[in-house]
């Protein structure tokens, strides 16, 4: 399967359970990567026969920043059914979400998932 990635995506949101995390925006970093079979795409070279890049990065920002979870859980799992949803070549997904202020002794902490169609 092709992969279609997005790596170091940069956005904020109000995220968490602290009291100063629900009244303070926190960077976010987002790398993404969508299994899409991209066959047509290559012989056609046309946008409509895959999926964009900058479409997907900027409706993760619009849905991030709009958002206010209290889990990265929560925002990760959101983001995924968006996708897949929106998507429809997109096969699969994986998420990966840095929250690099959450704890002051690392450079990031976050997750990872993936879901499927």
């Amino acid at each position: 399967m092709d992969i279609i990635f997005i790596q170091g995506l940069k956005t904020q949101a109000i995220i968490g359970i602290f009291d100063w995390e629900r009244e303070n925006r926190q960077p976010l970093i987002f790398d993404i990567e969508m299994a899409v079979p991209i066959a047509s795409a290559a012989k056609s070279d046309n946008i409509d026969d895959t999926v964009s890049y900058k479409t997907v990065s900027d409706e993760i920002i619009q849905l991030v920043e709009k958002s206010s979870y209290e889990l990265l859980e929560s925002l990760a799992e959101a983001i995924c059914q968006h996708v897949l949803k929106t998507h429809k070549a997109v096969q699969s997904i994986q998420l990966k979400v840095g929250k690099p202020q959450a704890v002051a002794e690392t450079d990031t902490v976050g997750l990872i998932i993936t879901r499927h169609q």
